[in-house]
């Protein structure tokens, strides 16, 4: 996994954190999503797994299938994803899947993180995909979020 960031990385990053706290307005973990084609948003996502009862309404989830009607394939190719926190091995999977060329993240997960971390997913030779990776952009920003998330929790 690489730490190479470009100019905009961070003002994306940045979004993706204003995504994350939508989240946590609802009771969802604090995670956002940004999927970035030619300089522009075209999709967002945060987690809203608590909001819908879905397992599956991950803020990648929720960025990629915006991205895609938007775009109007299941390709989402020439396109940069932001995400707060390293995907998960579900997120990952769809990330492959869609065909994104760069991710890049926040804070790992040493608990369930797929890019590295726990697996790597997104740098699986056997599969036909791997997107250029890059983890740790405003990580302290994110792993914050998430402590003050899980630390207000285990208050109650």
């Amino acid at each position: 996994m690489a730490t190479h960031f470009f100019p905009r990385d961070e003002y994306f990053m940045a979004l993706a954190l204003r995504e994350a706290e939508r989240a946590e307005a609802h009771g969802d973990v604090p995670v956002g999503a940004l999927v970035v084609c030619d300089g522009e948003v075209i999709a967002a996502g945060h987690n809203e797994r608590e909001l819908r009862k879905d397992p599956t309404a991950h803020a990648e989830i929720l960025a990629l299938r915006e991205a895609a009607a938007r775009l109007g394939s299941w390709r989402i190719l020439d396109s940069v994803m932001y995400v707060t926190l390293e995907p998960c091995a579900m997120c990952a999977g769809a990330i492959v899947l869609s065909r994104i060329p760069r991710v890049v993240y926040g804070a790992n997960d040493p608990k369930a993180g797929a890019a590295g971390s726990v697996i790597d997913v997104l740098d699986l030779p056997a599969l036909n995909h791997r997107p250029a990776v890059a983890g740790g952009l405003l990580a302290d920003e994110s792993a914050a979020l998430l402590r003050a998330f899980f630390a207000s929790r285990r208050g109650r």
